[in-house]
């Protein structure tokens, strides 16, 4: 009966977790985008290389699915504590062209604050802009302020400029009425030259978000050589931003802590939607499923099996991932 429920398991829902998130608390995650389509196919990316470039905004789901489903999670976590919901999914988000319908459908069902994280990649466009702008939490990513090493980090879509993401970026700070976050990612050797940092601190300097995070990689990335940049770099940045945005720099380099999913009934395949957009540490995985009475080991092995998931090292840290985020097949449209 065991196995026969695992290999049964449907990736059918738009809404996984929720997940200790660094950036924001307790989070309730929506999958809105198909796996692994994305503007950009960053060098660090959890989630493997990007399966298919895209730059052109789409419906994926029926928007009403969506909408009904994150409500209904929303009322049937009782009394859980639950942050924000956030659409952070397999790929860009804004490539969803019902993002901002979604969001219009929720805000007034639910008492939790939305956020999207996203990857600025489309923040020029005037129609992500109103999207965006229904959100209560936007959060950019910013990792370079130089083209050339914007395309070594980012790889993103080849119709995609660097210069028109930027302006995007100063443009929807002045009309954005929530609160905007940006988040960089610091590689060693490729954007953490003392020349680049002070160009990305200019920049953040003036969109003045209400909180600039400084990241590293703390999962297996998309590419093995990737490195977190050493603690100097990450010193350097966070100091000489402190000194102009007091008490709104925050260093993300440590791995969040705290419980994962609502242990609805069918633990197995809550394990899997949640990996499938947020690898989870293998301790954290064997954690999850004694407390809902499965033997871990076990069910992890079964799971490997049969190609639902796969473990990596990253860090001296194993992790559970999904198996199908790290195909190496790219293709542009």
């Amino acid at each position: 009966m065991f196995i026969e429920r695992l290999l049964y398991i449907e990736m059918r829902k738009y809404v996984f977790g929720p997940v200790p998130s660094r950036r924001l608390g307790k989070s309730l995650g929506v999958n809105n985008i198909p796996a692994k389509i994305c503007s950009y196919s960053c060098v660090y990316c959890q989630l493997g290389r990007t399966i298919r470039y895209s730059i052109e905004r789409d419906e994926y789901y029926d928007p009403r699915e969506v909408a009904d489903e994150i409500i209904k999670c929303v009322e049937s976590c009782g009394k859980r504590k639950i942050r924000v919901v956030t659409f952070v999914p397999d790929g860009e988000p804004t490539l969803d062209k019902n993002l901002g319908k979604i969001i219009k459908m929720i805000k007034n069902k639910i008492d939790k604050k939305i956020a999207v994280i996203s990857n600025a990649s489309l923040i020029y466009r005037d129609d992500v802009i109103n999207d965006l702008l229904e959100a209560d939490i936007v959060s950019l990513k910013v990792d370079a302020v130089d083209e050339d090493i914007f395309r070594k980090v980012n790889r993103p879509h080849p119709k995609i400029n660097l210069y028109d993401v930027l302006d995007g970026i100063a443009r929807f700070r002045k009309i954005f009425k929530g609160k905007l976050y940006t988040e960089s990612m610091m590689i060693n050797g490729l954007n953490d030259s003392k020349d680049h940092l002070d160009e990305l601190i200019r920049f953040i300097r003036k969109v003045k978000p209400n909180k600039a995070f400084i990241a590293v990689p703390t999962r297996p990335p998309a590419e093995y050589w990737v490195k977190p940049s050493k603690p100097e770099k990450l010193v350097y940045i966070h100091e000489k931003l402190s000194r102009i945005m007091p008490n709104r720099v925050e260093l993300l380099n440590y791995i969040e802590k705290g419980e994962f999913g609502f242990g609805r009934e069918d633990a197995v395949e809550e394990l899997v939607n949640i990996v499938s957009v947020h690898p989870m540490r293998l301790k954290e995985v064997y954690r999850y499923f004694e407390k809902r009475g499965l033997d871990p080991v076990k069910t992890v092995r079964i799971l490997e099996k049969m190609g639902d998931i796969i473990i990596l090292e990253y860090n001296n840290e194993k992790y559970v991932i999904k198996k199908l985020l790290t195909r190496r097949i790219c293709s542009h449209t």
